[in-house]
């Protein structure tokens, strides 16, 4: 039967020591997914042995197949694991809310004065070191995730079906599975791992039931309030609709959510929506905080004699919106890792999705590098193959350069920071001399 709770050989940090390492990563999730997963590997396995290897990749597993953000969930559970519901309040709260805050930040200044020059100047340079920080976790993550020549050729196959094909995110990880459990020996081959201890259904129903009520309670108010056809209430329930089908993250619902921000509702301009996604790829935290980013512009414009209230109330209402049920899924459904962990044919459906993840990283990561190292990107279709690929006349031969910079920096110290601060420093003494 499935587990709750940690090994009891496990000794967890204290409560306040977890708290400085939650502020840390919230403070240093820059990079997406990719860089965010590589940055808790660093802090919790590698550096301080608060998880080991495999419950890490398990746990990393699990969140792939929830929607919303995966990274934001993977450290939801690792605070659970260690300090309970608490914990895992205090290590999702801590991972988004540096980021929130920041984009709370620039899309008020955003929404008073426009694009400003000072903030674009560093983030310019910042792109440059994201884009290091992104590769560097790709080669780690990958080191770890794969083993066996079955783990490569998925990995491969995955990057393939994403990049070339557009193959949906929850088909590739869905492949993945069925593989991955077809192939597993029906043998356990981990006797390491401790027995799981009992979970109640009873106390997975009412785990569900009392989130549904924390997610759901609040944006029914707001439309008591306000009335349906406010622009609060339209962005209650536009992102919770989507809070249920990101499968694959922010990049897999991206297009779908620009479309309907811009065209269905009119909320934003095309230029603004780019902008939007620009701050979201440029600053900590997931980057489904692109969702704050429109909510904050949607409301202001309705705000009437108080914009900058109605701007923040709508800040408010799409992050709750798009990550309480995060708390949801991981609060349901931590509890059952270990059990899918000892049950050999899962283990194996998750150990290929290990590999899968490696493959979607990488067309993150290509992905990321094309839309900053070339000003346009275009699809070049082969009969069913139609990848995107740079305009090469595009290239931006300055961000170029501070990305080797920071390509340096960062495989030589690993040090996030420096890289960051050195790139958008370099950023800005150019932009104010040229």
């Amino acid at each position: 039967m499935p587990q709750s709770g940690p090994l009891s050989t496990f000794q967890p940090p204290s409560f306040r020591e977890a708290l400085a390492v939650w502020t840390r990563i919230g403070l240093l999730s820059f990079g997406g997914p990719a860089g965010q997963i590589a940055l808790m590997h660093q802090e919790l396995v590698e550096k301080r042995g608060w998880l080991d290897e495999t419950r890490f990749l398990s746990a990393l597993n699990f969140c792939m197949l929830l929607p919303g953000p995966e990274a934001m969930q993977l450290a939801t559970y690792a605070g659970w694991r260690m300090h309970g519901v608490a914990g895992g309040l205090a290590a999702g709260l801590l991972f988004v809310l540096p980021g929130a805050l920041l984009m709370l930040g620039l899309a008020l200044l955003y929404a008073a004065f426009g694009s400003l020059p000072v903030v674009e100047a560093l983030f310019f340079g910042v792109k440059a070191a994201v884009l290091a920080i992104v590769v560097e976790a790709l080669v780690r993550v990958a080191r770890r995730a794969l083993k066996r020549p079955m783990d490569w050729a998925i990995a491969a196959a995955a990057f393939v079906a994403l990049f070339a094909f557009h193959v949906p995110f929850p088909a590739v990880v869905a492949a993945a599975l069925a593989a991955g459990y077809l192939a597993a020996s029906p043998e356990r081959d981990t006797p390491d791992v401790a027995a799981p201890s009992r979970v109640r259904l009873g106390q997975t129903l009412t785990t569900i039931a009392v989130w549904l009520v924390i997610w759901i309670a609040p944006l029914l108010l707001i439309g008591a309030i306000f009335g349906p056809s406010h622009v609060l209430s339209q962005l209650a329930v536009f992102y919770s609709k989507l809070a249920v089908v990101t499968f694959g993250g922010a990049y897999a619902v991206l297009t779908y959510m620009a479309q309907q921000v811009v065209e269905g509702f009119g909320w934003l301009t095309p230029g603004e929506m780019l902008d939007a996604l620009g701050l979201a790829e440029t600053t900590p935290g997931p980057l489904i905080l692109v969702t704050e980013f429109v909510g904050v512009l949607a409301a202001w414009r309705h705000g009437g004699d108080w914009p900058l209230l109605m701007g923040v109330l709508g800040g408010l209402v799409t992050l709750w919106a798009t990550f309480a049920p995060c708390f949801l899924w991981i609060f349901a459904g931590a509890p059952y890792i270990d059990w899918l962990t000892r049950e050999p044919r899962l283990s194996g459906a998750l150990r290929a999705v290990t590999a899968a993840v490696v493959g979607v990283i990488l067309n993150l990561t290509l992905w990321f590098a094309l839309h900053v190292l070339f000003r346009e990107v275009v699809p070049v279709v082969w009969g069913p193959v139609s990848p995107s690929l740079p305009v090469l006349s595009s290239f931006n031969p300055a961000l170029g350069a501070l990305a080797v910079l920071a390509l340096i920096i960062v495989f030589a110290t690993r040090n996030i920071l420096a890289a960051l601060a050195v790139c958008a420093a370099a950023s800005l003494i150019g932009s104010m001399l040229f």
